[in-house]
């Protein structure tokens, strides 16, 4: 069954992910965009805390994670591990308030699609997600508070990776991933010219286009042990050293239409620029490293409590597309996730909800973006549950997140947001061996 649904929700996600921003976020003006949260609706319910792993949901951000305590070998016909599939989407609801008013924006987003397959003291996994995301319609005003310029930008990095674990003994895992990064950002800069007073006819828009490519490594290792006959400590550390994105640049200025009563632009002209001869047809990107640690103690299919340590070196960055200013400047960025999980009664038959995983967790980040001499920081509180459905333990997991990004403060923007997310763990035993009468 759940080859058949990898399928169908590849097929949907693919169509319905076409096109559309995954982000509405002033602050994706800078850089290569927002860095997406790289982890499953189940790490997110809990404040972004990833180190839990067990058999039956996919863990995204430790590669160690695939591997686990079955050590079955050739033809894996004693594989008690199901393989994994998960994949999830989210709904984000944003208002945007500044010190003299408030906007709304919203975006979908799909945010992941991954397999997690078994094989004795192996695991494989493989998947598609979003890295960064860029979606922005932005305005400067002159001091008549006519508009003076208009910016708008979409696009982002996505991350295709595929990773082995291997368990050196009972509880340890190691595991590495082979991400390749890949996407496009697009940005253009509207400059309005006045006569007295009344915008002019034509104006002038710049145009660029950055292609985006590059591979890099995530390491990770994870190890469990009882502390007692019930209670086990669980940790798990990951490394991703810096890398390089790999930018081929288009650039081109055009003579523009503007319709006064819907805002639509009407190309006139456009005369492409010749980057080779500036040196700008293709440049470099910097992905800086990350560092992640953390530790937790609970009872398996029970309960859980951790806390978790992200701490990314983007005190170096320069990183800017072509034709976007980047009037920033960066320095490290962190994250502390702090959350857990419970379970009433896992194997209850006389109560679903028993059944039913309970989640909620904390983070606090600061972002590595500094606007205006302001650190823009991040919170949120998060809340989940995970719905048992059909065999296997399969289940639907449902997320709510509330927080806020950046500060009103120094004529920034403050972004109040509530996050709904949406995903599916489905487990299936591909090496099953079969009995014949």
């Amino acid at each position: 069954m759940i080859k058949k649904l990898v399928l169908v929700f590849i097929a949907v996600f693919a169509i319905h992910s076409y096109g559309q921003e995954g982000t509405a976020s002033p602050y994706s003006f800078y850089g290569i965009g927002n860095l997406k949260f790289k982890g499953t609706v189940e790490n997110r319910s809990m404040g972004g805390l990833s180190i839990y792993t067990d058999s039956i949901h996919v863990n995204l951000r430790n590669p160690a994670s695939y591997a686990g305590d079955n050590v079955s070998i050739f033809p894996f016909n004693g594989e008690s591990r199901p393989v994994k599939f998960t994949v999830g989407g989210s709904y984000t609801s944003t208002d945007l308030k500044t010190d003299s008013g408030v906007d709304k924006s919203s975006s979908t987003t799909f945010n992941y699609i991954a397999i997690s397959i078994p094989m004795g003291k192996f695991g494989f996994g493989f998947g598609l997600l979003p890295h960064t995301s860029v979606g922005y319609k932005l305005e400067s005003l002159n001091d008549e508070d006519k508009i003076e310029n208009k910016f708008k930008g979409e696009g982002g990095v996505n991350k295709a990776f595929l990773g082995v674990g291997y368990q050196i003994a009972e509880g340890l895992t190691v595991g590495v991933d082979f991400q390749y990064n890949f996407g496009n950002i697009q940005n253009s800069v509207v400059e309005y010219q006045y006569d007295n007073g009344a915008p002019i006819q034509y104006q002038s828009r710049e145009n660029n286009r950055s292609d985006l490519s590059g591979l890099n490594l995530n390491l990770g290792l994870s190890y469990k042990r009882l502390l007692n006959e019930k209670l086990e400590l669980v940790t798990g550390v990951t490394y991703a050293p810096e890398s390089l994105l790999h930018s081929k640049n288009q650039q081109s200025f055009s003579t523009i239409s503007i319709n006064p009563s819907t805002g639509n632009e009407f190309e006139i002209s456009k005369i492409e620029v010749d980057l080779e001869a500036l040196g700008l047809l293709e440049t470099d990107l910097i992905l800086p490293s990350r560092f992640s640690a953390g530790f937790g103690v609970g009872v398996p299919r029970k309960w859980f409590v951790g806390a978790e340590y992200l701490f990314r070196n983007t005190s170096n960055l320069r990183n800017t597309t072509l034709g976007s200013s980047n009037p920033t400047t960066y320095e490290d960025a962190s994250t502390i996730s702090l959350g857990g999980f419970f379970i009433p009664q896992y194997n209850s038959f006389s109560s679903y909800f028993k059944r039913v995983v309970y989640r909620t967790g904390l983070r606090f980040e600061n972002t590595g973006l500094n606007i205006n001499d302001e650190a823009i920081k991040e919170f949120g509180i998060s809340f989940g549950v995970g719905l048992p459905v059909g065999s296997y333990f399969s289940n639907a997991n449902l997320g709510f997140e509330i927080g806020k990004r950046g500060t009103t403060s120094n004529n920034l923007i403050q972004e109040n947001f509530i996050n709904f997310q949406l995903s599916l763990s489905l487990n299936d035993r591909w090496f099953q061996k079969r009995k014949y009468d």
